[in-house]
C-alpha cells in the first residue's frame, strides 16, 4: 500500500488499536468519574468500600492496557495512518502532544494510584480482580502519600483535560470537513 494510496482513501487504524482506544476511553472517563464521586464522600460511606477496591483495580487495568496499546502500535507502526497532510503545522503540533501527552499520563496516572495506596500507613493494598492484592513496594509513609495523592489528582485532571482537546479536535474536523482529508474520526471507527 502506497502512502498516496492511504492518504487518499483514509486507511483505517487495525481493530485492535481501535478496540485499546475505545475500551481505554470508556475506562478512563469511568475512573474520572469514580475518582470525583468517591473524594466528595465520606470515608464510612458504604459505597466506599466498593468503588475505592474498584477504582484501584480499574486503575491498574488502564495501566496495562496502555502498555499493551504501546506494543501494538509497535508491531503496526509501519501501518499506522499519519496526520493529514492539509492540517496546519500548529493543528499537527497539538495534535501529535495531545496523543503523546495521553499516552504518558495513562501510563503515569494509574502509577501515582498505586504509589499512594501503597504508601498509605492504613492502606488496605491494592487488589486487582484475580490477585487477592498487588504487592506494595513502597514503605507506608503519610507523608509521601499525601505528595502521591496530589499528583495523581493533578495528572487525571490533565489527563482528563487532554482527553478533552482530543475529543474537541476530532469533533471539529468531523463537523468542519465531514469526509474530507482532515476527518480523521472514520479511521478510529
Amino acid at each position: 500500500m502506497t502512502e498516496m494510496f492511504r492518504r487518499r482513501h483514509g486507511i483505517k487504524y487495525p481493530t485492535s488499536i481501535r478496540i485499546l482506544h475505545w475500551l481505554r476511553a470508556v475506562l478512563i472517563l469511568g475512573l474520572i468519574a469514580c475518582g470525583w464521586y468517591m473524594t466528595g464522600r465520606a470515608e464510612d460511606d458504604a459505597t466506599a468500600g466498593i468503588l475505592y477496591p474498584n477504582h484501584k483495580q480499574f486503575g491498574i487495568l488502564v495501566w496495562l492496557l496502555a502498555l499493551l496499546h504501546l506494543a501494538v502500535r509497535q508491531r503496526y507502526h509501519a501501518v499506522l495512518p499519519h496526520a493529514p497532510e492539509a492540517l496546519r503545522p500548529w493543528e499537527k503540533s497539538l495534535s501529535y502532544a495531545t496523543h503523546r501527552l495521553i499516552i504518558a499520563l495513562t501510563l503515569l496516572t494509574p502509577l501515582l494510584g498505586y504509589a499512594m495506596s501503597s504508601s498509605l500507613t492504613q492502606g488496605d493494598g491494592v487488589p486487582f480482580f484475580f490477585l487477592s492484592h498487588v504487592p506494595e513496594i513502597l514503605p507506608k509513609n503519610d507523608t509521601a502519600f499525601a505528595v502521591f495523592q496530589t499528583l495523581h489528582k493533578y495528572c487525571a485532571y490533565l489527563l482528563l483535560a487532554c482527553v478533552v482537546l482530543h475529543v474537541a479536535g476530532a469533533m471539529k474536523h468531523r463537523l468542519q470537513d465531514k469526509g474530507g482529508e482532515t476527518d480523521v474520526l472514520p479511521r478510529m471507527l
